[in-house]
């Protein structure tokens, strides 16, 4: 954590993934903005000179009129995985039946202004067998994309090749190849649920300004939530001590994915799955807010959702990223806040695989703040977090969920008011803290890389890390 001198430092504040002060290093550190952006590697020109065989990580085309999807054949066939003409005609997630058809080639007017036609709903039978795993991005049927392998071919029908499918892993695809890279999200993507009526959503990306609340430039790339929001107030508060939060994050965040192949028959030897991405936020919270020392006050504000699609060599990987964003109010209810800061800086958070230690947790940020005043009346205590609960996983299964929830705490007798020029008024003890934390779960369903299968839900563990940011007795 880098504070400036002479500053009072800032109130710890992101919604997406922060986990300040955990610095365990990712084990990818070769990942960069640029490691996705190379050509895609077909399995037909990887290379047999003894040259470097990692496949390329970049974002799935988003001009396709139909899914995107891969085939491999059954193990020992030989038949590696490939892009293929084949559609996900319709899944059931509850029987695991799939309709199977060859791509119809797409209809499209003479006229460059015309809209293209939609192609048929029925499909040519594909020629499937049992045995061939199957990766699509999200198709009808499989909103979260599909990896699946054909354990009975049913028969033809109208739409195409019934097949009765199971659960496969990536490594059936993906075999002993390595794969590494990031890849940013396309803002415009995320699906948001406001809760409240005071969140506003903007957005920037390529050939689509858009410009936050208040004539704020969204940078390039950059997802911005605003939330603006009146707070219970405690009883018996007088009317000055209405409580309200107001605040902003701006977010550009990135998937990270990398994968280390250890051979035929064998787990992977390595695999990550994580996001990171730049961030800046600012936040104010103001009055005598509603609030008990055993039972937080937890006000959810927003709900986001993106399944945004990796294309790794020839094989669709598909991302779902869930996250809630939440105010929460702790304390004895007596003490009356005015705080504000602004932050900027950049996080990593994710779940790594090594054969030694099998999954871990990675988590890292770095961050600066910019002068803010914080004022705290009357004795007694609050804490306040404006923090995220977040989940990252493929293909529909959650891998690592993680609550991460940076705070400012203040304690208090009578009134002090401390400022980023220092020095204080009225007599009177008094401390401020800055702090983040952080709990969450590893999940068996991170197994989709085709690494052994965790037995159990394994926690985190609570990381809580605080600093104090000033305080004093006169």
């Amino acid at each position: 954590m880098r504070h400036r001198r002479a500053l009072l430092p800032a109130f710890a504040v992101s919604t997406l993934f922060l986990a300040a002060a955990c610095s365990s290093p990712p084990s990818h550190a070769g990942s960069s903005a640029t490691a996705g952006h190379g050509r895609q590697v077909e399995a037909a020109e990887r290379p047999t000179d003894g040259t470097d065989r990692s496949l390329a990580v970049a974002a799935a085309p988003a001009t396709t009129t139909t899914a995107t999807t891969a085939t491999a054949g059954p193990a020992g066939s030989a038949q590696r995985a490939h892009r293929t003409g084949l559609a996900i005609g319709s899944y059931d997630s509850r029987t695991r039946r799939a309709v199977l058809t060859d791509k119809p080639a797409p209809h499209r007017s003479s006229s460059p202004s015309s809209p293209a036609v939609s192609p048929s709903p029925s499909g040519a039978p594909y020629r499937a067998a049992v045995g061939d795993v199957i990766a699509s991005a999200p198709a009808p049927g499989a909103p979260d994309g599909l990896l699946a392998k054909v354990t009975r071919v049913i028969g033809a029908t109208h739409g195409g090749t019934e097949v009765q499918t199971e659960p496969a892993t990536l490594d059936a695809l993906l075999g002993d190849e390595t794969a590494k890279g990031a890849v940013p999200v396309d803002p415009s993507s995320f699906a948001v649920d406001k809760l409240l009526p005071g969140v506003q959503v903007s957005w920037a990306r390529t050939g689509h300004l858009h410009t936050g609340p208040k004539g704020a430039t969204v940078p390039l790339g950059s997802l911005r939530l605003d939330v603006s929001a009146v707070l219970p107030t405690a009883q018996n508060a007088p009317a000055s001590a209405t409580a309200s939060v107001n605040g902003f994050v701006q977010v550009a965040p990135r998937v990270d994915f990398a994968y280390g192949g250890a051979g035929t028959d064998a787990p992977p030897g390595s695999a990550y799955l994580g996001v990171s991405g730049d961030w800046t936020s600012g936040w104010s919270v103001k009055g005598r807010a509603a609030a008990a020392a055993g039972t937080p006050l937890r006000i959810p504000f927003a709900k986001l959702h993106a399944d945004p699609v990796l294309q790794v060599g020839p094989v669709p990987v598909v991302v779902n990223l869930d996250l809630t964003a939440y105010v929460q109010i702790s304390g004895d209810g007596r003490v009356t806040v005015d705080v504000e800061q602004n932050l900027k800086g950049d996080f990593t958070a994710g779940g790594t695989f090594g054969p030694a230690r099998g999954w871990t947790p990675v988590s890292s940020s770095d961050m600066t703040s910019t002068p803010v005043r914080a004022s705290v009346t009357t004795a007694g205590n609050l804490k306040t977090a404006l923090g995220a609960e977040a989940s990252v996983g493929l293909y529909g299964t959650v891998g690592v969920t993680a609550d991460l929830a940076p705070y400012l705490r203040g304690e208090a007798s009578g009134r002090v008011t401390g400022s980023a020029g220092g020095g204080a008024r009225t007599a009177g003890a008094w401390s401020v803290y800055g702090g983040v934390d952080l709990s969450g779960t590893l999940r068996l369903q991170l197994s989709v890389f085709g690494t052994p299968v965790i037995q159990r839900s394994i926690p985190l563990g609570t990381l809580n890390r605080e600093w104090k940011l000033a305080g004093g007795t006169f």
